[in-house]
């Protein structure tokens, strides 16, 4: 007779899901050893289970299915919560499995005991004990459907006396919906949006995650009303890219002009974005759409609220639209963005072949140019995530994955494995901070065993370099922001793995080649500058005077790689006088 343990894991394959991230243990032990028998379905093995959670968000952000992650009772489940809070967070569709002690015993301070019921309700959208064998597989089927169609984490705890218990319903057939779905505004919402739009003499796009399926629209959007065009980071894959309207990004990582442009606007249309930096906001002035009514009015006043998908409100506007003809306020903002950007290029060309430690900016410039076309990757929170968002290419087809909302440390190489799990044959980048790997350093190991392909491209500066920033921001000295230099590319080596230690900026393009070509895991080990920092678009007096009482190093204007190539492109567009 099948037990609750093998009707759980049939309901998973049912669902589409295909591995589960986790580390083994007595609770579990009946649903592990169901995975064994079970063909569709592994059990994948991890050093850390916060990076069970981190691969599962990878992979339900990579292909858009579920995922799933498992913790034993107690301390193992408890080092889920993490991963889970970043997959939550970033919308991934996960269900993680906490396994429980012995039912009689919850309750009496047993060994391990925690209440897992109560420590996940932050971070899922349904959390529920599955204490009985009559509650599958509704309730596993209820919170497989609640990940997927809310978009975030469901979570079921899940005594391991129960899962060995006989079943007692039969599985019966059932689906998953999957799809998000799509919102078309009411009438009402549209008119007062086409109203805004069409009474602005000044308009500018903010678009976020929530275009990744509008580049086409925001594009029509913009030559109809000439607007300039900014995003957020979690928006720059799928906006950036192809764009004559583009002005950079905003926020703490930003470039460009998308600061001014927003706020020398008459009307700043928020699309697809709960940007929650509200001091970046003009904080008037502003149209917001969005399919989530809860993002809507959160960050800033509004004059106009339009819950709805961004691309099918688009197509519902346009037709109610005037089409403007007047381009001076686009035509000044991609000047000053292309200047802004020249400006700044220097820093990171100047000598960049002479100068030691290697600047980690150039690094990422040089790994933009090797990677593929479509390689995912997967960026460190911290300076990684400066690199990142100024020196990697967007073209429709690359992906990056990083805890953009979450803000954890050590992500990268966690969800490497989840994003090359999903997808065998497509190069998976990990640009991992020597602060974040020391953390979930164990997961090298993950890569070797299951020869993962995936390549560490380490950016070692011996630094904390974001909290550093954050330091002389405020004026402070930085203090405990540095460590003992380590030589990971002896650690790597000693693991039985491919690895290089750079050195020298001559070296880093042949070391990344031979990297990205090497048919299994592969770290390259860079030592960086520590003192290569970069400052926001915009920033206070009080901030600048913290630099001044503080900072006696080298501090980046922010060099933008190939953007300002893109952006003196875009001014080709403007019409000769």
């Amino acid at each position: 007779m099948p037990t609750v343990a093998d009707q759980f894991v049939e309901v998973l394959v049912e669902a589409g899901v295909r591995r589960i991230y986790g580390i083994v243990g007595d609770s579990l032990n009946p649903i592990v050893d169901a995975v064994r028998r079970t063909d569709g379905i592994e059990w994948v093995h991890v050093r850390h289970e916060e990076s069970a959670a981190f691969a599962a968000a990878a992979e339900a952000q990579l292909t858009g299915g579920l995922a799933a992650c498992a913790g034993s009772c107690g301390p193992g489940n408890l080092h889920l919560i993490n991963g889970l809070f970043d997959a939550h967070r970033s919308g991934a569709p996960v269900l993680a499995l906490a396994s429980q002690i012995p039912s009689a015993q919850i309750g009496t301070g047993f060994f391990q005991e925690t209440h897992p019921e109560r420590m996940f309700n932050e971070c899922s959208h349904l959390c529920e004990v599955l204490s009985q064998p009559e509650q599958m597989p509704r309730l596993l089927r209820s919170a497989l459907q609640t990940a997927a169609g809310s978009r975030g984490v469901s979570v079921l705890v899940l005594p391991g006396d129960v899962a060995q218990r006989t079943a007692v319903n039969p599985v019966r057939q059932g689906t998953v919906h999957c799809q998000p779905p799509t919102v078309v505004p009411p009438e009402s919402q549209l008119r007062e949006l086409a109203r805004a739009l069409n009474s602005a003499e000044r308009v500018m796009l903010f678009c976020g995650a929530g275009t990744r399926h509008a580049h086409d629209e925001v594009m029509r959007l913009a030559e109809t009303v000439k607007s300039p065009v900014g995003h957020a980071l979690r928006g720059k894959e799928w906006i950036q890219y192809d764009n004559p309207y583009d002005v950079g990004m905003s926020g703490l990582l930003g470039y460009g002009a998308c600061h001014e442009a927003m706020h020398r606007a008459d009307l700043v249309v928020l699309l697809g974005t709960d940007f929650p930096y509200d001091d970046f906001l003009p904080q008037a002035n502003t149209v917001q759409v969005d399919i989530e009514p809860a993002h809507l009015a959160r960050r800033t006043v509004l004059d106009v609220a339009v819950q709805g998908d961004v691309a099918e409100t688009i197509r519902a506007v346009l037709p109610h639209l005037d089409t403007k003809t007047d381009r001076s306020f686009l035509d000044q903002m991609l000047r000053e963005h292309a200047d802004t950007l020249e400006r700044v290029v220097d820093a990171y060309t100047r000598d960049v072949d002479k100068r030691v430690p290697i600047h980690p900016e150039y690094v990422t410039d040089v790994l933009d140019d090797l990677a593929d076309e479509d390689a995912v990757f997967t960026v460190d929170t911290g300076m990684c995530n400066v690199w990142s968002a100024r020196y990697v290419t967007p073209n429709g087809r690359r992906r990056m994955l990083g805890s953009f909302i979450h803000g954890s440390m050590a992500n990268a190489l966690p969800h490497a494995i989840g994003a090359q799990l999903a997808d065998g044959d497509r190069q998976v980048v990990a640009m991992s901070g020597d602060g974040g790997l020391s953390m979930l350093l164990g997961e090298l190991l993950t890569l070797r065993t299951r020869q993962l392909p995936v390549k560490v491209v380490l950016f070692n500066n011996s630094s904390l370099g974001m909290v550093k920033l954050e330091m002389l921001v405020d004026g402070m000295p930085d203090f405990g922001t540095d460590h003992d230099p380590v030589d990971f590319a002896a650690l790597v080596s000693a693991l039985g793995m491919y690895s290089v230690r750079v050195r020298r900026p001559e070296e880093v393009r042949v070391a990344l080649r031979d990297a990205l070509s090497h048919p299994g895991p592969a770290v390259v080990d860079v030592v960086t500058d520590p003192n290569a920092l970069s400052i926001p678009p915009h920033i206070t007096g009080s901030q600048v005077k913290g630099f001044a009482l503080a900072v006696s190093r080298t501090v980046l204007a922010g060099g933008v790689g190939k953007m300002v190539r893109l952006a003196r492109s875009n001014l080709r567009n403007i019409p000769k006088p």
